[in-house]
């Protein structure tokens, strides 16, 4: 059986299948004051997070409209599988539904699931990886669909940031925490819980909320040796691979992958941030 995989552009697609037929990027636009682009191929990071740092204005996202969408489940296969940012995040994951339905009546049916990660970055791909195994594995739509829904509910999602700014003029935290983290040099160390921003601790500095990050990650993680670990960093690549040693000093994946946030992830984490997912 042929497929597709459908992701919005927060979603970072390994290396090794960027070019790969059965992945398509729906991207979201991105405005910082009069600055305007899309996250797409032509993002450019650096540029991206100067102007975050050189305007007032909150930088903010538009998802992709549902004709465009639907355009990217056009395509000769048997299965489209469709994978999102948290609906609490964005308004991608409700485009995309109202984009398959719109398939549905002009084109006709065809066996199509979109899936809420209740994450970003990292964990949109972690699912995305996930049902690339389960396709290859033959299974029928249903029980791919069925599947992965199951598995979202284990994949943990946990990040340190840097700058709390973006997260705070968007409502995601409260202005007193962000205040005062800012002030006080106090790092959180925040995590998904379906889809929703939680706080599991905090630390005096970037080095020990970073440590702190790995070992709740660590802990809370189910299973050894057959899970994926995806460490994401905007602007950070250094981070990142400390995170990584400290995590797999103590736990085995069967893959690791260390990714640069796309625009979308940039926007939220913010220059310095680090995403893992595990």
């Amino acid at each position: 059986m042929s497929y597709k995989i459908v992701v919005d552009s927060c979603c970072e697609i390994p290396k090794e299948f960027r070019g790969d037929k059965r992945f398509e990027s729906v991207p979201l636009g991105i405005e910082v004051g009069d600055y305007h682009i899309m996250d797409d191929e032509t993002f450019d990071q650096a540029e991206f997070l100067q102007k975050v740092a050189e305007c007032p204005k909150c930088p903010k996202s538009s998802c992709p409209s549902p004709e465009r969408f639907m355009e990217a489940y056009r395509a000769e296969v048997d299965h489209v599988y469709v994978v999102t940012l948290s609906s609490h995040l964005s308004g991608s994951y409700n485009s995309a539904m109202l984009g398959k339905n719109l398939y549905l009546e002009k084109y006709g049916e065809k066996q199509i699931h979109v899936v809420d990660s209740e994450s970003a970055c990292g964990g949109e791909t972690q699912i995305a990886l996930k049902l690339v195994e389960l396709e290859e594995q033959g299974l029928p739509f249903e029980q791919v669909v069925k599947q992965i829904e199951s598995f979202r509910s284990t994949v943990h999602t946990y990040f340190v940031l840097d700058n709390l700014e973006t997260l705070r003029k968007n409502g995601r935290m409260s202005g007193v925490k962000a205040l005062v983290a800012n002030t006080l040099n106090i790092k959180p160390i925040m995590a998904g819980d379906k889809g929703v921003i939680v706080q599991r601790g905090q630390s005096i500095g970037i080095k020990k909320a970073l440590a702190k990050m790995a070992d709740v990650a660590v802990s809370e993680m189910s299973g050894q040796g057959q899970r994926t670990l995806i460490v994401s960093h905007c602007n950070a690549p250094e981070r990142a691979e400390q995170v990584k040693q400290m995590i797999l000093s103590k736990k085995k994946f069967a893959k690791v992958y260390v990714n640069d946030t796309t625009g979308i992830g940039s926007m939220y984490s913010n220059d310095g941030g680090v995403v893992v997912t595990v």
